[in-house]
């Protein structure tokens, strides 16, 4: 594949020694220019909104604002740049949110390097990639049956009528990757009230962490 200029890459990865191994991989492709590395999204989103780059590769299970979130942003600045999430999170629901919100491939942390090379000039020249062992979930955008999307708003509305106000507030902090002692500064209350609303999202939304929470707020628009 001939390649005019070099793909200039950021790396969004919060655990330093797979950080440090994906640039040392991507270093030695001549065909990519690794502009820097981040270890949370609120950091490099600052860096990214003044100097964007070609392609994004992205972790999901980010310290603070998750992939899913940094994703919807990096396509709303700047639309043209491409989102590789590479993750150890296979949930089809994140899935799912990741490719909604725009990423262009979705990347399982055991890929090959030489594979993950092939990836990004892919996705640099507009190409779509999932992982084998998710490509399963593409069947999820297909159309489906009428009495499928009753059954699944019907769910989903129940889901969002349980939710009190306080913990939709709550909610959407997590949305945007704030800790439980920022929501609790935000919202005015107690560590333990943060923490007790939090764990009352978890249980209603039927999900075991924050990040699965967030991905599943944003699917069923109970925020925006």
């Amino acid at each position: 594949m001939a390649i005019d200029k070099k793909i200039s890459i950021y790396v969004v990865e919060d655990y330093l020694l797979i950080r440090k191994s994906l640039i040392h991989i991507l270093t030695k492709e001549p065909n990519f220019e690794v502009l820097g590395d981040f270890e949370n999204a609120e950091t490099f989103l600052e860096v990214f909104c003044k100097h964007p780059s070609d392609v994004v590769l992205m972790d999901l299970g980010l310290t603070g604002m998750n992939g899913v979130a940094a994703t919807k942003i990096i396509k709303e600045q700047h639309p043209e740049t491409k989102v590789v999430i590479l993750t150890s999170h296979d949930e089809s629901e994140e899935v799912m949110a990741a490719l909604f919100y725009g990423a262009s491939a979705y990347c399982l942390k055991d890929i090959d390097s030489s594979k993950l090379n092939s990836v990004i000039m892919d996705v640099a020249n507009g190409d779509l990639w999932l992982d084998s062992k998710i490509a399963y979930v593409a069947k999820d955008f297909a159309p489906k049956p009428c009495s499928t999307d009753l059954k699944n708003l019907y769910k989903d509305k129940k889901v969002i009528n349980s939710l009190t106000e306080r913990e939709r507030e709550v909610l959407k902090y997590i949305v945007d990757g704030k800790s439980n002692t920022e929501i609790a500064e935000e919202m005015f209350i107690s560590m333990h009230t943060a923490k007790a609303h939090v764990g009352n999202i978890l249980n209603k939304l039927s999900v075991s962490d924050r990040v699965q929470a967030a991905v599943k707020a944003i699917r069923t628009r109970i925020v925006d």
